[in-house]
């Protein structure tokens, strides 16, 4: 009897410092993940934040380019009327000196 009472005491005794550490074990991981979630959160407005720049860097870019293809495009179109002006300016005389020939 007085074996088994003292066994059970200690029984109890450990289950409640069992009980005690596994709480503080949950408060301090608890703390962990809060500390970590909010890490995370912070790098991930960090990442967005520098994505969008890149994002806004980069339609810059393209906006800058295409108006360059457009410049390039415009000055193509106009040499090329201008050639075709010049043709029909010359086959406009040759039909004039065609005409008086005859």
């Amino acid at each position: 009897g007085y074996l088994q009472g003292r066994l059970g005491e200690q029984m109890a005794s450990l289950r409640q410092e069992l009980k005690a550490e596994m709480g503080s074990l949950e408060g301090r991981l608890g703390e962990q993940m809060a500390s970590l979630r909010q890490e995370l959160k912070a790098e991930m407005g960090s990442l967005e934040g520098r994505l969008g720049e890149q994002m806004a860097s980069l339609r810059q870019e393209l906006k800058g380019d295409m108006a360059s293809l457009r410049q390039e495009l415009k000055a193509d179109i106009n040499t090329a009327l201008n050639r075709l002006m010049l043709y029909f300016s010359a086959l406009a005389v040759l039909l004039a000196l065609l005409t008086l020939w005859r």
